[in-house]
């Protein structure tokens, strides 16, 4: 079977639960089903891929580290110039160090060591390269867990209730 996007009251995704939890939750009248994949888990009742409470739910704020394995799983572990993917990936500082630019998610993106070295010491419009993503803080933690659930065409239908979309 699958999981479950649950999104609160406001459509915010909130987490990703079984799809058992999913059903608990609809049975109990706690939630309601927004989306379903086709497939059936009783007869006349399909199987849930996005659900949203009834209720709103206060979720404390977590700020999200600024790592270098966050900034690669937001970046899909992909050059953000050529979209390599491989082990040859290091960080680069879109404006970079010595002009100012800080270590902030909206300066660093993943880059392999070619397009690095190429770039040096320049911003991107200097060396004439482009970003395929704008570098962005993320919305969430819970970001990065959607991201890998919608590799590939599984569960494409949560990409609508994300803030700020996937790339």
């Amino acid at each position: 079977m699958g999981k479950v996007l649950v999104l609160n009251a406001s459509y915010e995704p909130l987490n990703i639960t079984s799809w058992r939890r999913a059903v608990v939750l609809l049975l109990k009248g706690k939630a309601e089903q927004l989306e379903h994949n086709g497939q059936q888990v009783y007869a006349n009742f399909p199987l849930p891929s996005v659900i949203r409470l009834r209720h709103y739910v206060r979720v404390p704020y977590k700020e999200i580290p600024l790592t270098r394995r966050n900034i690669l799983e937001r970046d899909r572990h992909s050059c953000q110039y050529c979209n390599y993917k491989g082990e040859q990936l290091t960080l680069d500082h879109v404006i970079p160090r010595s002009r100012g630019g800080g270590d902030t998610w909206e300066n660093l993106v993943t880059a392999c060591v070619r397009c690095n070295v190429k770039k040096g010491n320049r911003t991107p419009k200097e060396a004439g390269m482009h970003l395929r993503h704008q570098p962005r803080k993320p919305y969430s933690s819970l970001h990065f867990e959607i991201v890998k659930h919608t590799r590939g065409n599984l569960n494409q239908e949560w990409r609508k209730y994300v803030i700020g979309g996937i790339s």
